[in-house]
């Protein structure tokens, strides 16, 4: 690995830091480098915060302002040239004469795409694009699926036993994974903007989808009830987190975008589907207007199943407990055009994740 390429590793690790903290923006990292010396670095910390530019510039100290003028920034994703939240770090950088910029990746987002490349270039910056590229576009997956294929990028995940069942026949819960495993599962759900279960995991398991056995932000919960038959009793109404639910008779949510924060200053949020369309297509034009980028789909069965069998998924979770077999059960779902990347071993669980290979996420 090149030093370019160490400085840029560098840039991704700094960017991990915002993990669960800047949904809906990307993850970013940015170094400023002297006479192969770090004089500064910074990471995108919060949502509406500073992005990475400013506060790589601002860690600069006082007795190495003025190298500023000569070094190169580092940076894992294009700088934004609009006004946002923030001013524009094109802007900034230019403002500070940093001469040279290496830049991992392109930003997707409309209203950066190439914009933030094309005002440095003008400015006269020399701008070097593609280093790590993919390292970087794989660590911010779930921002550039969302501004290229217009959907949330859509984490399936379930547990089965040995022999491939999920519950029992009548629904009844059965305790597949290990305590370890369940805290991964909080921690699974920290990551992601969105949870999703259907009619019956709601019903029958009566889950609070929270990430109460890990850190992180609990997602926004997302229940299918086509016919409204849910009891207002279930955990997942008890308005302390957002829930939004899918069905056939109400609609409460407004029809222009709206907003992250407007849904989670909501309690249970209705969004009326039909039975024209596919369900799943419905639900990913939806969750895209409300700018929600990434949904952990947990259960049950036939959701997933339905996911799985109109191809749109990006990756698949799929934990097993090596040790328990129950004979007759609801089956567990089966996975199609599936690229193993990893199996690890928890205990007793086995946890698979697996690609779809017809996306190009």
């Amino acid at each position: 690995m090149t030093s370019q390429e160490l400085y840029m590793y560098r840039c991704l690790q700094l960017a991990c830091l915002g993990a669960g903290a800047v949904a809906p923006n990307p993850m970013v990292g940015a170094i400023l480098v002297y006479d192969d010396t770090i004089i500064g670095e910074g990471f995108h910390r919060q949502y509406g915060g500073p992005h990475a530019e400013p506060n790589c510039i601002a860690s600069v100290k006082e007795e190495h302002v003025h190298l500023i003028e000569k070094s190169t920034l580092y940076v894992s994703l294009e700088p934004c040239a609009h006004y946002g939240k923030t001013p524009p770090c094109a802007d900034l950088i230019v403002e500070k004469r940093i001469p040279k910029v290496v830049i991992a990746c392109r930003d997707p987002f409309v209203q950066v795409n190439g914009k933030g490349i094309e005002k440095l270039k003008a400015a006269g910056v020399q701008v070097e694009l593609g280093m790590l590229e993919q390292a970087a576009i794989e660590l911010n997956k779930r921002f550039f699926t969302f501004h290229t294929q217009h959907r949330p990028y859509v984490i399936l995940k379930w547990a089965q036993t040995l022999d491939n069942k999920v519950a029992q026949e009548d629904y009844g819960r059965v305790f597949i994974t290990g305590e370890y495993t369940n805290r991964l599962v909080h921690q699974w759900r920290g990551e992601e903007m969105a949870i999703a279960v259907g009619t019956n995991t709601a019903l029958f398991d009566d889950p609070e989808l929270t990430t109460r056995l890990a850190p992180g932000a609990d997602p926004i919960r997302i229940v299918i009830d086509m016919d409204l038959r849910l009891p207002a009793s279930l955990k997942l109404f008890n308005s302390q987190i957002p829930t939004i639910v899918f069905n056939k008779g109400k609609h409460s949510l407004p029809i222009e975008k709206i907003s992250i924060s407007q849904i989670r200053q909501m309690g249970v949020a209705y969004y009326q589907v039909s039975d024209d369309v596919s369900l799943v297509h419905q639900m990913m034009n939806a969750l895209y207007q409300m700018n929600i980028q990434s949904v952990l789909v947990e259960g049950g069965p036939y959701l997933l199943q339905s996911f799985i069998d109109e191809g749109v998924w990006d990756e698949a979770r799929v934990i097993t407990n090596e040790q328990l077999a129950i004979g007759s059960g609801l089956p567990a779902p089966v996975l199609k055009n599936a690229l193993l990347l990893n199996t690890e071993l928890v205990f007793t669980d086995s946890i698979r994740t697996f690609k779809n290979s017809n996306t190009n996420s």
